[in-house]
């Protein structure tokens, strides 16, 4: 009997350890997807504004890893007309439902070509339930 159950917890680790969850960020819903340490959070349902700049479903919008309680990655930043550009980004699992990363990117004039000004963005997702 006891050889039964622990089979049959082996079967159910995996589908728990895979789940995904979903995260409200800027009026878009996200999916973060974790793999151990690494970490993926793309478009699920983009927001009016961000379908507007091309973004559709399974857009990736940070690529990276945690350690610890900090998110250590890439980030990208999307227009219709210049595509999307990527810069660093970090920060803090402030609660485990709620994450707040940061990072220095450049601003590009409306033709594509870069200011020599930088803006600081800041990215909050909230958690909102898993699969």
């Amino acid at each position: 009997m006891m050889k039964k159950i622990w089979i049959l917890g082996l079967f159910c680790l995996p589908a728990a350890a895979m789940a995904d969850s979903f995260w409200l960020h800027n009026g878009s819903i996200m999916r973060l997807h974790a793999e151990g340490n690494l970490r993926v959070i793309s478009y699920e349902t983009p927001s009016a504004r961000m379908r507007g700049a091309g973004v559709e479903r399974g857009t990736v919008l940070f690529e990276g890893e945690r350690r610890g309680n900090r998110y250590i990655g890439q980030a990208r930043v999307f227009s219709r007309g210049c595509g999307e550009l990527v810069y660093d980004v970090s920060g803090n699992v402030v609660t485990e439902q709620r994450v707040v990363l940061t990072g220095r990117r450049e601003q590009y004039t409306a033709g594509c070509q870069p200011t020599g000004r930088f803006v600081t963005d800041r990215l909050i997702f909230t958690y909102q339930y898993s699969e």
